[in-house]
């Protein structure tokens, strides 16, 4: 007999696969980890456009996740799309009412989606201040990109010194660990990411940049990897170094779809 370690992901269904929790998925299954799901909505998408979101009733996302930890001994989770101030209500409570009495719990990645690479939002607004307050102390990393950062601090940050003094306050702010992503800030043709930890650590993690791409989900195939290396056992710079190699390889190695109407590209979850 053998197993693996676990990972939850408690995100939206993207039928395309390429982001959501069928990319979550792909992620822990190409790092050797068993990936649950417990789905808050469902999300009908190709890269470049969302054309409808149904958010599972929040009753039901609650059932998955306790049935998930009932079964399974989930060593890490993350989130991902959670849409709305329902859903990220039940996601916290149930959390809670899990946590309650443990003394050890599983590291939780939260990817704070809020817009889709398309441009359509993809959190309710008034729901921002609630993730801030209920779900964020619940974390171990928060993994924004830059948009996201933004939204969070309340004013845009779009270079490298910018990004740099938002992680500082972030941290500040919150008391959690943060990797800001800035795969769109292209610095001397390289996409930069950084890590700030709580205890006022930072590094820097670079990789080319790869042009002429359009695919989207490397935001959820960040997390899904970094709480992967977590369930398996890394510390945390490693396991977001490891997870940044993961996906710049998972979009240098993009698949392309042509049709008569143009190219669709995804990444390569199993290059």
């Amino acid at each position: 007999m053998s197993s693996l370690p676990v990972v939850l992901t408690i995100a939206g269904s993207d039928n395309s696969a390429g982001a959501g929790a069928q990319a979550d998925l792909k992620t822990m299954s190409a790092l050797g980890v068993y990936g649950l799901t417990a789905i808050t909505c469902v999300v009908a998408e190709v890269p470049g456009k969302v054309s409808a979101i149904q958010p599972i009733e929040p009753r039901i996302v609650a059932e998955q996740i306790r049935l998930s930890f009932g079964a399974f001994p989930v060593a890490a989770m993350k989130t991902g799309m959670l849409h709305s101030r329902a859903i990220i209500e039940v996601v916290c409570d149930t959390l809670a009412e899990i946590f309650a009495g443990r003394a050890h719990r599983p590291f939780l990645v939260v990817d704070p989606v809020m817009v889709a690479t398309a441009g359509t939002p993809l959190l309710d607004p008034a729901a921002v201040s609630l993730l801030c307050e209920r779900l964020f102390p619940l974390a171990g990393l928060l993994t924004p990109n830059l948009d996201e950062a933004g939204v969070l601090l309340g004013r845009p940050v779009k270079t490298l010194a910018e990004m740099e003094r938002a992680g500082d306050e972030l941290v500040e702010r919150f008391g959690v660990a943060f990797l800001l992503k800035g795969g769109h800030l292209q610095c001397e043709s390289r996409a930069v990411d950084m890590l700030f930890g709580e205890d006022g650590a930072r590094h820097r993690f670079a990789a080319p940049f790869v042009k002429g791409v359009a695919t989207h989900g490397t935001g959820c195939t960040t997390s899904a990897a970094i709480a992967s290396y977590m369930a398996r056992g890394l510390p945390l710079p490693e396991a977001v170094e490891r997870a940044k190699l993961y996906v710049t390889r998972t979009v240098r190695k993009f698949l392309r779809w042509e049709s008569a109407t143009g190219a669709t590209d995804a990444l390569h979850h199993f290059a």
